[in-house]
């Protein structure tokens, strides 16, 4: 080995300029780094009856000690949610849409799951865009509370058991058929009104989610089971293990929450100004005919801590010799231009350094259309990160290396240990020995201790779950999960968003 040396725990900002190394502390000590809005979080809810209520009781239940039973380090209590993100968040909902078990299961046990999903998603989606257009309160987020058999029969492959099973109206020769009617256009409204679930993914979330891009609706999707789990430790019905997560869905949801109001819980303390980093995602279209099609976009995030995320162009990137995605000339510059727009728009000014991050090595072509579109005053660099399978380190003793140990290889390459022996938890979250993320500068220059930092400080930044850090960064933590949004449906016309609107 050529260098084995160990990179310090990023520190994270917090309310009066406070840093320290997990969002739990700083949250609990100091509070978020953006001051809550004054009038607090204004959610609307929608679900049945029993979800809304469910809901009700557990926002007023967060307001208080969430505690972990048994204590754990690695789950640390949750303080409530005015201690935590001082704000307010009032039990009683801006908004409440109800939609009833009978309207649900007019869907939810057809035997076509496009049909099912797509009928299923279109009572949630069509009740909100209604509030949204016809109520005179604005909920900034909406809480889709959605029943456990939603979960169980709206995603990809879901079996529906033959006592209940219903059949479902068939007026196209199987979803091909369907998908080819829609590429070829009709004159026929009801025909391609048929012929529309066929287009949409048949999985609920994203679905949902993919159809409310258009509209700038943001939600959180929240199975009724989760938020139904209030009960207290001293109950002696309780589920012990249901109780033992019930800090970390609190944590979870509250955190998330709070970020998709427009506040920052934490940044990272010691980025460095005018840095931006890039993640690229790739889905593959099975709609288009040809295995080579795929769709392109791009999450970025700022040192500030902001994240965006915008759409690139659908075109014939994927190989499947290599199984490689790679952007022509002129579809790299136009994702770079649209990237480098959106960040002027936020500082009004181009970043100094641009470092995009991948799962493969970038080509020639490719890379250039990301330089000319840079020009001059941006420094780019493409970063190459995978999971590397074919090594393994130990240390003597019951615990796994430390997290946070890097293993430099050259000058462009080296292995980061993202997951490991935690210091502050005194524990390792995990079950299995830690593998590294393999880590290579393939275009552009930068010092590999430097970029080996960023992408530990970028573990620190998923807004979604409250956890100490992640085993990837941001960058690429949801790339498969927005690949698969976008790509859920007919989606056009979205104007770049902030990366609440995917998660």
């Amino acid at each position: 080995m050529r260098n084995l040396l160990r990179i310090e725990e990023p520190l994270l900002l917090f309310r009066h300029q406070q840093a320290l190394e997990d969002p739990r502390d700083g949250l609990t000590l100091f509070g978020p780094l953006d001051p809550g809005k004054p009038y607090g979080v204004r959610a609307g809810v929608i679900g049945t009856t029993a979800g809304i209520a469910s809901f009700e009781r557990w926002v007023k239940w967060v307001q208080g000690p969430v505690l972990t039973a048994p204590a754990q380090r690695g789950r640390p209590p949750f303080p409530g949610f005015s201690a935590a993100f001082r704000t307010i968040w009032e039990a009683i909902p801006l908004l409440r849409v109800t939609v009833t078990d009978e309207e649900i299961d007019r869907f939810l046990y057809l035997d076509d799951p496009h049909q099912r999903v797509y009928g299923t998603v279109s009572l949630f989606a069509e009740r909100i865009l209604e509030a949204k257009r016809e109520e005179e309160s604005k909920p900034e987020v909406w809480f889709v509370v959605v029943p456990d058999r939603i979960w169980k029969y709206c995603r990809p492959k879901s079996f529906i058991e033959p006592e209940i099973r219903q059949a479902a109206i068939r007026m196209f020769k199987g979803p091909r058929k369907a998908k080819e009617f829609l590429s070829a256009g009709s004159l026929f409204a009801d025909m391609e009104k048929d012929a529309l679930p066929y287009a949409y993914e048949e999985q609920f979330h994203n679905q949902l989610k993919a159809r409310l891009l258009k509209d700038m609706v943001l939600t959180q999707i929240v199975r009724e089971s989760t938020i139904s789990n209030v009960a207290r430790p001293s109950d002696p019905n309780a589920d012990k293990r249901q109780v033992a997560r019930q800090s970390e869905i609190a944590w979870n949801l509250c955190t998330g929450i709070f970020y998709k109001i427009g506040g920052r819980p934490w940044k990272v303390a010691d980025i460095r100004e005018g840095v931006c980093y890039l993640g690229l995602v790739y889905k593959k279209d099975s709609t288009s005919g040809t295995e080579k099609n795929a769709c392109c976009a791009a999450q970025m995030f700022l040192d500030s801590g902001d994240g965006i995320v915008f759409k690139g162009a659908l075109g014939p990137w994927y190989s499947p010799e290599t199984g490689d995605f790679h952007l022509s000339y002129a579809a790299a510059k136009e994702l770079a231009e649209v990237a480098i727009k959106a960040y002027k728009k936020k500082v009004d000014r181009p970043p100094k350094e641009m470092f995009i991050h991948g799962r493969v090595r970038f080509e020639e072509e490719e890379w250039q259309g990301f330089v000319d579109a840079a020009g001059s005053e941006t420094n780019m660099v493409g970063v190459r990160i995978r999971d590397e399978k074919d090594l393994k380190l130990y240390r003597k003793g019951c615990n796994p290396i430390l997290r946070g140990l890097a293993h430099i290889r050259s000058d462009w390459s080296a292995h980061l240990w993202t997951k490991g022996w935690t210091p502050r938890l005194q524990t390792y979250p995990g079950r299995e020995v830690p593998n590294p993320l393999l880590i290579e500068i393939s275009r552009g220059k930068a010092p590999i201790e430097l970029v080996m930092r960023d992408i530990l400080a970028l573990t620190k930044l998923n807004y979604n779950t409250c956890i100490f850090g992640d085993g990837v960064p941001i960058t690429l933590k949801f790339a498969d999960a927005i690949g698969e949004i976008l790509t859920a449906g007919p989606v056009k016309d979205v104007p770049p968003l902030p990366f609440s609107h995917y998660i």
